[in-house]
């Protein structure tokens, strides 16, 4: 439980479906430390946890508080730090979900006696060939797929997603209904959990990651600037480059090793060919079979058709039409027929 509509809302819906439920709010990264940088916010703050815990009473059930900042620390902050001292751009969440929400936190169900972990997500659970996949929500504008594409079989078969044949509205209604307006109005969180100022440079500059200044140069490998470390930029960026071109500029590739970043023009960034590492994938024979997929290499992008060629846990992506700047370090997340049948990390 977060303290937040969504969480709350699948509580309500488990109680009158019968379950009995065991509520759980966990201390990720100390909150309490990084507020004296910025307001306290997101997920993870005293005051969501607090709530989730009000919530929880209201309802008549317990509700517990678990220190995972130990193994958050290590599975999900010490790679955000590493990737992007390594000029990558990580996505934490899919961490957060993989190693804490079904990780240790099956780890703590088990020990509470219970069978299944619900949590908010809008996503379905769907079966096909003698497999588990999870399936895309109903409604398709929350859908969080992306977020889970790392969850394993298992995962799947000990969880319940009360959200997911529910539209964002819907669920506003039953809170409402519920009297819990309150939460209808309280605005999502879109920052990084354990960023609550969303100063990325000065978080990392407070994990270690102190990079030297290098040289900008365009694609032809002439100078045309300086920037302030590699870690300090993503592949597409615009705003905070202080260069003017004459052009509106894009960073097109960083490259740690010469401490050089290209900038380049919108269009320099399309592309039809994408790599991912680390690849999970469900049912190897049926892609060999069939390795037409859709495929998203960021959140808020559309699922674009694709051919997939797999090579251990490395595949390569060729797409019927350009996608625009594939990240190295965000994920690249396949369906097919609604299902995520695969996913890796852009590299």
């Amino acid at each position: 439980m977060s303290g937040g509509i969504d969480s709350t809302v699948s509580a309500l819906l488990l109680l009158e479906q019968g379950y009995e439920l065991v509520g759980v709010t966990f201390r990720t990264f100390d909150s309490i430390k990084e507020s004296c940088l910025a307001k306290e916010k997101g997920c993870c703050s005293v005051e969501s946890i607090m709530e989730a815990r009000h919530n929880a009473e209201r309802m008549g059930f317990e509700h517990h508080i678990v220190d995972f900042r130990d193994t958050f620390r290590e599975h999900v902050i010490r790679n955000f730090v590493d990737e992007y001292a390594h000029g990558r751009t990580p996505n934490p969440c899919v961490l957060c979900n993989s190693h804490i929400k079904w990780g240790a936190l099956l780890d703590a169900a088990r020990e509470y006696g219970c069978e299944m972990i619900a949590t908010g997500h809008y996503a379905r659970i769907a079966e096909h060939g003698g497999h588990m996949y999870l399936r895309t929500a109903a409604d398709t504008r929350k859908d969080q797929t992306y977020f889970l594409w790392m969850l394993t079989e298992d995962n799947l078969r000990h969880t319940i997603f009360p959200l997911g044949e529910l539209t964002k509205d819907e669920v506003r209604q039953i809170a409402a209904a519920h009297g819990y307006a309150a939460l209808v109005k309280k605005p999502e969180s879109q920052e990084v959990c354990f960023i609550p100022d969303n100063d990325y440079r000065g978080f990392l500059a407070r994990e270690g990651v102190h990079p030297e200044a290098g040289e900008y140069i365009d694609a032809t490998g002439k100078v045309v600037g300086r920037h302030e470390g590699c870690p300090f930029y993503t592949i597409g960026q615009r705003k905070g480059l202080g260069v003017a071109l004459g052009y509106p500029a894009f960073v097109t590739k960083i490259d740690t090793a010469s401490n050089r970043i290209t900038l380049g023009q919108h269009d320099e960034l399309n592309t039809t060919m994408v790599s991912a590492r680390e690849m999970r994938v469900r049912d190897a024979e049926w892609l060999s079979r069939s390795p037409e997929v859709e495929a998203r290499i960021r959140y808020r992008s559309a699922a674009t058709p694709a051919r997939l060629t797999i090579d251990g846990d490395k595949a390569s992506l060729e797409f019927e039409t350009p996608v625009w700047a594939p990240t190295p370090g965000q994920s690249l997340v396949l369906y097919k027929d609604g299902l995520v049948v695969a996913g890796g990390i852009i590299c």
